[in-house]
């Protein structure tokens, strides 16, 4: 999500026709920080990039520094606090107001803070046909915002606010652009994806997820779909039953279990069981046997006993997760779970982690050695070898070998020759017919 927020900065910045995008630092008028606070350590980087930046603002005073995204919302002030010489901060909802909050800036030469929640008028910032994107063929589209799912752990709804979705015929408008514009494969993005309900009013019809899918997937030209991030609560058989009639979603799904414990997962107030989980992994691997299933695991939850961690062990052998993000446990305030007792020690939770991250790269080393021939999405030239171009798979695997150029852009089947230290592949084309 903040990948794609950081796009729309640029885009709207650009547009303004006052901005260019520079990479280094030191020669900028502007710099921008884009923020995450799912854990504590993506959110001290914040004061360490800050720290690093001030030193440039005492060289010259005129730089602005904007400090945007989820820590923005959740500190506010507090920020200031801590570095007095910043100027702007913006939450993800009203980062399209940054060009009037530039100028304000500039005029007021104090703080300016704007950090309201529950707006989508930052999509009207995306892409239209005038606007120029970077010459690349998968692109993200936001779906919906928020969550409602107050997961003790997680500090999104307080971050991003509830739930919100964007009109549904904006969407497929703006995918409509991307086609015309050369993407070929489209990631849906939210919180919630699966969550997505938009009622419109006029025609007098509630459009689900599932509808969703269904119409992005007659676009021409947009071959693969993707999503990110599902949860099991709300992924019905209506979304199941998409992968038998939609060829264009993609043999790779992330559904995030958190852990193999039921009782981690009570205390997590995720809504539902392992159970149930496995329940709909079943389902969908009996309509598509060869998909590959990535999740996210929270290590050393509080209370997360020797027993509840051989439990998700043993449940990531029974799913058997080709990837995962996996993470130990960081205390977020105003979170629920923030007021449990942390009793797992940090020796142990680091321990657990290598063991999770082990299991999950062995099984990948698995499927990889499995799998044969690939249809790949060729999205560029090596940046360490100019003779070779690469792609992903459908898996959502990197593939590196040797080509002509002129299969950039376009889908073109290869054979996995190798697979190199389990975090990509070689492969030989099959053959020259691409599409």
């Amino acid at each position: 999500m903040n990948e794609h927020d950081s796009s729309i900065i640029e885009n709207i910045l650009k547009k303004t026709n006052l901005y260019i995008i520079t990479k280094k630092p030191e020669i900028s008028d502007i710099l921008i920080l884009n923020t995450c606070s799912i854990r504590e350590k993506a959110q001290e980087k914040l004061f360490h990039q800050l720290g690093r930046w001030k030193k440039l603002k005492q060289k010259n005073s005129k730089i602005l520094i904007a400090v945007g995204g989820c820590v923005a919302v959740q500190e506010g002030k507090k920020i200031y606090k801590r570095a007095k010489f910043i100027d702007i901060i913006f939450g993800p909802q009203t980062l399209h107001k940054l060009p009037k909050l530039l100028i304000e800036s500039n005029k007021k030469k104090s703080l300016i803070i704007n950090i309201k929640k529950k707006s989508l008028k930052k999509f009207n910032y995306t892409i239209n046909k005038n606007t120029n994107i970077k010459k690349k063929f998968s692109s993200f589209v936001t779906i919906m915002e928020g969550c409602n799912k107050y997961c003790s752990f997680c500090i999104v709804p307080y971050t991003r606010g509830k739930e919100v979705s964007r009109n549904n015929k904006k969407i497929i408008s703006e995918i409509i652009e991307l086609s015309k514009k050369g993407v070929r494969e489209i990631t849906l993005l939210g919180q919630n994806v699966n969550a997505y309900k938009f009622s419109d009013t006029f025609n007098k019809k509630n459009y689900s997820f599932s509808d969703l899918l269904y119409s992005i997937s007659e676009i021409p030209r947009i071959d693969r779909i993707r999503f990110i991030t599902s949860h099991p609560v709300e992924f019905n058989n209506n979304i199941i039953e998409a992968y038998k009639k939609i060829p264009k979603l993609t043999n790779f799904l992330h559904l995030p279990v958190q852990s193999g414990s039921n009782k981690i997962l009570k205390l997590m107030k995720r809504g539902y069981t392992i159970e149930k989980y496995e329940n709909i992994v079943n389902k969908i691997k009996k309509i598509r046997p060869k998909i590959n299933i990535s999740s996210d695991f929270i290590i050393g939850f509080p209370g997360e006993t020797k027993e509840d961690f051989q439990k998700t062990i043993y449940f990531i052998s029974k799913i058997n997760f080709d990837t995962s993000y996996s993470f130990i446990y960081s205390k977020r305030p105003r979170t629920r779970a923030s007021k449990l007792e942390d009793n797992v020690t940090m020796e142990e939770k680091k321990k657990r982690l290598y063991k999770v991250q082990q299991k999950i790269n062995q099984q990948a080393f698995q499927w990889k050695r499995r799998s044969t021939e690939q249809i790949v999405l060729v999205e560029g030239i090596s940046k360490n070898n100019i003779q070779e171009l690469y792609g992903r798979t459908e898996n959502n695997r990197t593939v590196f070998f040797e080509g002509n150029p002129k299969f950039i852009g376009n889908f073109i089947k290869l054979k996995i020759i190798s697979i190199k230290y389990n975090t990509f592949l070689k492969g030989k084309i099959i053959s020259n017919n691409y599409f």
